[in-house]
């Protein structure tokens, strides 16, 4: 069973997407060990005992957004929303290893995620100010 299947289906973790089956498009990214990985390309044996973080876990709170959700809110980063779960979860690791990223560093990484409803400049524009905000809770600023 694809870990995809087996968070959606079993687990009942629907925010992570399946879009292309094929591990191209990005909606299904998760969190394993903390590092991106597409759950569709990957078996859920294959993710047995590892930490698997999905979009349902990037909130502090139930009533409380992520500051990387927040500006995506603030930043109208998304459309129609079935990439927006796999996006965040990549800049959600990006942005814990590396808060200090660069608006063509989180370009970049971006690359591997297709999203057919924006250019890409308002999730680019919410994932760098997610970064601010990281670096001046840090006291990096």
């Amino acid at each position: 069973m694809l870990l995809s299947d087996f968070l959606r289906h079993v687990l009942g973790a629907t925010g992570t997407h399946v879009g292309c089956e094929h591990g191209v498009c990005g909606a299904c990214t998760v969190q394993i060990d903390g590092a991106p990985a597409r759950s569709c390309i990957t078996l859920a044996v294959q993710a047995e005992g590892a930490d698997i973080r999905t979009v349902e876990g990037l909130a502090p709170a139930a009533d409380r957004l992520s500051p990387l959700q927040e500006a995506f809110r603030e930043h109208f980063g998304l459309q129609c929303g079935f990439c927006t779960p796999g996006i965040l979860m990549s800049l959600d690791a990006l942005l814990r290893e590396r808060p200090q990223a660069t608006e063509p560093e989180i370009r970049e990484f971006l690359s591997g995620h297709l999203c057919r409803c924006t250019g890409y400049g308002s999730i680019v524009k919410a994932a760098v100010a997610a970064a601010r905000k990281e670096r001046e809770e840090r006291g990096h600023a």
